[in-house]
């Protein structure tokens, strides 16, 4: 996918579609869409289907976006607004809401950073929704508080708030306060 993503970039930059900054910047933000896809998924699959539709509506889109402003926030919307659709889209699924068979398909951690690792994970999903997206947001991919707050559509203080809240509840979660 990417190298036709690169190569449908190089004939819209030949065609001054595009500038070759949008295309530089838009490939390299990949990584970062599919960490935030994947945190909002839990699923490797789903996460790349997401990104890859991300990416799709970015290009169909990309007249709209105008130069010069914030890209990765502008990515991170589509993102978002992709996973809310196809979980609005998904509701008639089966899920695994016990965890039976994910539990089943699991082996036991045999090394100390992995349960850490577990625990860490484990007290990041035990995290209201809100605060979990927006604490991600903020400390992995280093959005700005106001950054996130465009993403998440509300008001910068809320942002603040929630990440706050958040990382109370990891310390305590984690034992560290």
């Amino acid at each position: 996918m990417l190298l036709r993503l690169k190569a449908a970039l190089l004939d819209a930059e030949a065609e001054r579609q595009v500038t070759k900054a949008f295309g530089e910047e838009l490939i390299a933000l990949v990584p970062r869409l599919r960490r935030f896809a994947l945190v909002r998924t839990g699923n490797a699959a789903e996460a790349d289907d997401m990104v890859q539709a991300t990416l799709m509506r970015a290009w169909e889109r990309r007249s709209q976006f105008e130069d010069g402003t914030n890209l990765v926030a502008w990515l991170f919307t589509i993102l978002r607004n992709t996973h809310l659709n196809q979980r609005k889209r998904s509701r008639r699924e089966v899920e695994d809401v016990d965890g039976a068979f994910a539990g089943a398909l699991s082996s036991a951690p045999d090394q100390e950073h992995r349960v850490a690792l577990f625990e860490l994970q484990a007290a990041l999903d035990d995290l209201p929704v809100e605060q979990r997206e927006t604490l991600l947001l903020v400390t992995v991919d280093g959005l700005r508080h106001e950054d996130a707050a465009v993403i998440l559509g509300c008001q910068v203080g809320t942002v603040k708030s929630r990440v706050s809240r958040a990382r109370e509840r990891l310390a305590i979660a984690l034992g560290l306060s």
